[in-house]
């Protein structure tokens, strides 16, 4: 299993949208979450920074394969599209990145 955390802004006045799509995420862009093997997915907001943090974990054998998989779905796609213009993604993000990554530092069970 690999854990995964990533951080980006969200832009203040959308957060009361954002948080709404997220309250009734589309029931195709879950089965897509699930199929492409994520478990345990939550997205934290820290105001006033207006900072979203995302965790999940990954419990299949080919994190690259998955990833594309879900980049190349329609409905996937469609999702994006309404939530990345709510989104402010970090200046310090690597290339080709819209969240950006963490490291993790510690974890307990």
């Amino acid at each position: 299993m690999k854990r995964v955390g990533s951080v980006i802004g969200v832009k203040p006045e959308e957060i009361a949208e954002y948080k709404a799509l997220h309250a009734a995420v589309w029931p195709g862009v879950l089965a897509k979450i699930e199929a492409c093997n994520i478990t345990n997915y939550s997205i934290f907001l820290r105001e006033p920074e207006n900072l979203m943090f995302s965790y999940f974990e990954y419990v299949g054998s080919d994190y690259e394969a998955d990833m594309a998989k879900m980049a190349e779905d329609p409905e996937t796609q469609r999702w994006w599209a309404v939530c990345g213009p709510k989104q402010e993604p970090l200046t310090t993000r690597a290339p080709g990145e819209w969240w950006a990554s963490t490291e993790e530092v510690f974890h307990v069970d």
